[in-house]
């Protein structure tokens, strides 16, 4: 029997709160290597405060993350900002992709902050935009291209730098059924190819299908939906 990889991020007893209004109240959570993890919920119930909580973004009030057995509240900014730039990727709703960029400059992006060479980010973005299928768009800007399109980049964007963990808040939210499947494939299919885990916020169940397993938050408290099985 194959023994279970280690955690790659782990979160224990978060509580997070907005003035007298809690968002988290005792989440937890466990994220191994390759793994798809979906975090289920209605509007407002704390999925994308606990997403944040779990990238560095937000602190909890209370509670423990931990990233390979690192605890992330003892990191200074920068130390959490490198993070975010090395070892975490980022898919949001609405992409966020940057408007005066070509489509092939967004993808560098996150190589060219790291120090890449211009020449070598842009040739490690083209085969991602190729990867994703949208390698006509390398010279065209986020407003000239469609949102299904736009999300793809934003995909190849959050993967261009092997990431270990993939953040990706209702990535499918804005898209019509159609590309917000088309979406998902390519982002799983290319997540488990490069063993890339994936955090995914959504509240749809057809987007939780692609996961290999469901967190259920409800009134900032979470659920796993394979040990309640």
């Amino acid at each position: 029997m194959t023994a279970a990889p280690e955690p790659l991020l782990v979160a224990t007893d978060l509580r997070k709160a907005y003035g007298p209004t809690p968002a988290l109240d005792g989440a937890e959570l466990t994220v191994r290597a390759g793994e798809v993890v979906a975090v289920m919920g209605p509007s407002g119930s704390g999925k994308s405060t606990l997403l944040h909580c779990l990238a560095g973004i937000v602190t909890p009030d209370s509670g423990d993350v931990r990233y390979r057995g690192q605890q992330m509240s003892l990191m200074s900014d920068g130390e959490r900002s490198a993070l975010r730039r090395t070892d975490f990727g980022f898919v949001f709703q609405f992409g966020q992709l940057v408007p005066e960029l070509t489509c092939l400059e967004n993808v560098a992006m996150p190589l060219r902050l790291a120090g890449r060479r211009r020449k070598d980010a842009e040739a490690l973005a083209a085969t991602w935009l190729e990867r994703l299928e949208v390698t006509d768009l390398a010279g065209k800007r986020p407003g000239e291209v469609s949102g299904g399109q736009g999300q793809r980049v934003a995909v190849a964007r959050a993967l261009v730098g092997a990431p270990r963990v993939v953040f990706a808040d209702e990535p499918t939210g804005a898209l019509d059924s159609l590309n917000g499947e088309r979406v998902m494939r390519l982002l799983t299919d290319a997540a488990h190819d490069t063993g890339a885990a994936v955090v995914l916020v959504t509240h749809e169940p057809r987007v939780a299908a692609y996961s290999d397993r469901e967190i259920v938050v409800r009134d900032g408290k979470s659920r796993d939906m394979e040990r309640a099985a």
